[in-house]
């Protein structure tokens, strides 16, 4: 399938409202912090979180910003616009969703609840927009034409191997945070609400982190099938992951904890690892589905060995050409530490 020359268009203006809201936020931050300084110490947690001023963005904004701007030019350019925009929609819609409910109780001026409350709604209907362009607007390819190619062979299982690793340790700590954590938390962790105090226009982090696991679970199935919805997501949970191990290593490196590595219990050390392993399964994920995506049997052509997998390849090699655990980052100020 295809995307009509006026579903392309629909999509990327679509992403640029998206991304304009997002610029808008984070520029906000920016002012109200004095620079780009206190918001980076806020978001990595290597601020004093009393004293600092809070943002209303984190790093998932940023993520977000950086894909809409890659959908906006796929969407009129890419063979595989239509599974970019509907990825792009889905991710959106699961990511701002709790905004509805959680803006209202936030503790923060009415004028800028409105503002934020506002900025959500408009997310979710550019969502809601991405994916009835990505779907209504496929047609049929002509006869001949390559269809839309997804990872090859030897990126989708890299893929599958990374992101499957990075689902089991994200869901690893949520499952262990219970234990540790007082029961006040929850279900707050999740839905929002008190004790915690999230940025004004995030989800709850716990809420964040079983979509980042469904991300890495979906993505790494489709990796290793070939599937062409497989890169698009599969890069924006590879983008969740590295700016997970990024900020984990930025703390790890601020407090010099890694002094401190074989004196602390195995619990301990088990956290500063995922933040690493974070950081290199991220970025390894970004480089095998950054390549373009294999050119799957021409639309009426008689399948080959390797249909749905791509073109095949000598041996045992990839086919020829074509890629936000641990919980998130910083904590608010009135939340427990993240492990």
């Amino acid at each position: 399938m295809t995307l009509t020359r006026g579903a392309r268009i629909t999509g990327a203006v679509l992403c640029a409202v998206l991304a304009l809201l997002a610029v808008a936020w984070l520029v906000r931050d920016l002012r109200a912090a004095d620079g780009p300084g206190p918001v980076w110490e806020y978001w990595s947690g290597t601020a004093d979180l009393r004293q600092a001023r809070r943002t209303t963005t984190s790093t998932t904004t940023l993520i977000l910003l950086v894909a809409y701007v890659v959908a906006a030019v796929a969407a009129l350019r890419s063979a595989a616009a239509a599974s970019v925009l509907i990825v792009t929609g889905i991710v959106t819609l699961a990511v701002r969703l709790p905004g509805i409910w959680t803006i209202a109780d936030a503790s923060a001026p009415e004028e800028l609840r409105d503002r934020a409350l506002l900025s959500v709604y408009a997310a979710l209907a550019a969502g809601i927009g991405l994916i009835v362009a990505g779907a209504a607007g496929r047609r049929p390819l002509p006869p001949g034409a390559p269809r839309p190619g997804g990872p090859g062979r030897g990126a989708g299982v890299a893929a599958f191997l990374f992101l499957g690793f990075q689902a089991v340790v994200f869901a690893a700590w949520e499952i262990r945070q219970p234990f540790v954590y007082p029961s006040e938390l929850y279900p707050a962790w999740f839905i929002g609400g008190k004790p915690l105090n999230v940025p004004l226009t995030e989800a709850p982090p716990g809420w964040v982190n079983v979509v980042i696991i469904l991300m890495f679970l979906a993505a790494a199935v489709g990796a290793v099938a070939g599937a062409a919805h497989a890169r698009p997501l599969g890069l924006l949970a590879g983008g969740f992951a590295l700016s997970s191990g990024v900020l984990g290593v930025a703390r790890i490196i601020h407090f010099e904890l890694y002094r401190e590595f074989p004196d602390l219990g195995i619990e301990m050390q088990l956290n500063l690892l995922s933040f690493v392993t974070s950081l290199l399964a991220g970025a390894a994920v970004l480089v095998v589905l950054a390549r373009k995506g294999v050119e799957r049997a021409p639309t009426g052509g008689a399948p080959g060995p390797w249909d749905g997998w791509g073109a095949p390849a000598p041996g045992f090699g990839p086919p020829q050409g074509g890629g936000f655990g641990p919980p998130p980052s910083a904590p608010p100020p009135s939340s427990p530490p993240l492990r």
